[in-house]
């Protein structure tokens, strides 16, 4: 069974992480300090740690820098609400696998572990390609065949998380739920509207077409074979 440590100083969030966590099979050990954190990221054995940048004590970032230092190699998502690029930049560079912004989807938190603990350490998942479509995640950077693409937040994030699920049937549940934050109910107008403004940009100037419309599902984005 795989270890994970999750060092996260909200109580509830914390309790919620680790039912998830022990629900998919994983060993979890939680912790709400980073003093705490890094005690046990010490002197124990884990797979993977889940880590807070907003801590008491001993903040994210210097658990971080110090597990490092120290010789630790353990894989390492970090998992914040601090959403700008400095922050992403930050947490990459200070020697994290993977950079994950609050609120999350519980179905790309897992997804992301999973991936992390197949990799090792083996350096973050900073682009994201489709066809001759690039994402750079930490830039929040799109281009197309080398020339850059301009668009608003909600593009961006509909296409990360397309491309995030390439090769998959993405519903619109999923958007509602995971991009637009409304569990309670599917927003088929917004989204629409949303996905036909991101391919008249994305698929400008006779482009190959890349997010197809999968009638009664939802849109999916798939890398010819």
């Amino acid at each position: 069974m795989q270890r994970l440590l999750v060092i996260e100083d909200q109580l509830k969030l914390r309790r919620n992480l680790q039912q998830l966590l022990e629900k998919e099979g994983y060993e979890v050990v939680t912790s709400g300090t980073g003093e705490d954190g890094y005690y046990h990221a010490t002197t124990e054995h884990f797979d993977g740690v889940v880590l807070d940048l907003s801590l008491p004590g001993r903040d994210g970032l210097q658990v971080l820098e110090d597990l490092r230092k120290h010789g630790s190699n353990v894989p390492v998502m970090i998992l914040t609400a601090r959403d700008s690029v400095d922050d992403r930049v930050d947490g990459l560079d200070g020697g994290a696998d993977d950079y994950l912004v609050k609120p999350f989807a519980h179905a790309e938190l897992l997804a992301r572990i999973r991936a992390l603990l197949r990799r090792g350490r083996g350096g973050a998942v900073t682009m994201l390609r489709a066809e001759d479509v690039e994402i750079d995640v930490i830039l929040r950077r799109v281009t197309r065949g080398g020339s850059e693409i301009e668009l608003s937040q909600r593009e961006y994030e509909l296409l990360e998380y397309l491309l995030r699920h390439k090769n998959t049937n993405v519903t619109r549940e999923m958007l509602s739920r995971d991009v637009w934050k409304e569990p309670g109910g599917v927003m088929t107008n917004a989204i629409e509207v949303c996905v036909n403004g991101l391919r008249k940009k994305i698929e400008a100037d006779d482009a190959t077409p890349l997010i197809r419309t999968v009638r009664g599902v939802g849109y999916s984005v798939r890398d010819r074979s």
